[in-house]
């Protein structure tokens, strides 16, 4: 249990700005199979943001923004970082080079439209859901961050060396994704427990997130033959964000 609680907490030290006290016992090994738990504690902090700009009466489309952008500042842009630097990476007609420039730390045109496309998207659909704000902000923080574990344990890394690296040693079998999918299943669950909502759309809820979850990953591991810690980023942004979207129709 103490191993655990050290996992999990080194877990939120690297996945969030939040503060943990340096005295802690952090472990890192192993932190991936964490991240959807982490998720949906990022999802349930920005619900209480967004109730609480509902109590003080701010317009939708404001508070989706802001929500958004605490959204980015809790992960400290660690995803969406991610994400830019895969855009610019596949950006390059030459296969070949495409880790290199992965690799560079300057943004390119394209990580830049990348960025833009993620939180319009992000803030215009989570503008048009109006129930359930805050579950939904949970589920697709959670399942953004289980496509990510589900990548790592099943495409190869692509760099002997690499941020990413150590997430790939520390997660071995398949499994490792199956207890916090029973979990995000059982939040998903929750919609049909606190509103009249049709356990049908709880199924394509649970469904989405599954589909999207697993597409991403499979999409890039197909673009560039395995992934790396930017396309991990990557998948949780783009399964945030495309997730988020369907759930405007779902919702």
């Amino acid at each position: 249990m103490v191993k655990q609680l050290s996992t999990f907490l080194g877990a939120i030290a690297f996945y969030t700005c939040l503060p943990v006290p340096q005295y802690w016992l952090l472990t890192f090994s192993g932190i991936a199979r964490w991240a959807p738990l982490v998720g949906l504690m990022i999802g349930s902090l920005l619900g209480l943001l967004d109730r609480g700009l509902s109590i003080l009466t701010m317009p939708m489309l404001a508070r989706s923004a802001i929500v958004v952008a605490v959204w980015v500042a809790l992960t400290g842009g660690l995803h969406l970082d991610g994400a830019m630097d895969t855009a610019d990476g596949l950006a390059v007609l030459d296969p070949k080079r495409r880790l290199q420039v992965m690799a560079d730390s300057r943004t390119g045109a394209f990580g830049a439209m990348a960025a833009v496309i993620i939180l319009l998207l992000k803030v215009a659909a989570f503008a048009d859901i109006t129930s359930h704000r805050w579950l939904v902000l949970m589920l697709v923080a959670g399942w953004g961050r289980w496509g990510q574990v589900v990548a790592i344990v099943r495409y190869p890394y692509l760099k002997p060396e690499g941020k990413g690296a150590f997430h790939k040693a520390g997660l071995r079998s398949p499994w490792e994704a199956a207890p916090t999918l029973v979990l995000l299943l059982a939040c998903s669950g929750l919609q049909g427990w606190l509103s009249p909502t049709p356990w049908f759309t709880v199924g394509l809820t649970s469904l989405s997130g599954v589909a999207i979850a697993l597409f991403t990953g499979a999409w890039f591991n197909q673009q560039l033959g395995g992934h790396t810690g930017d396309t991990y980023g990557a998948v949780v942004e783009w399964t945030e964000a495309l997730l988020l979207c369907l759930m405007t129709i779902i919702v």
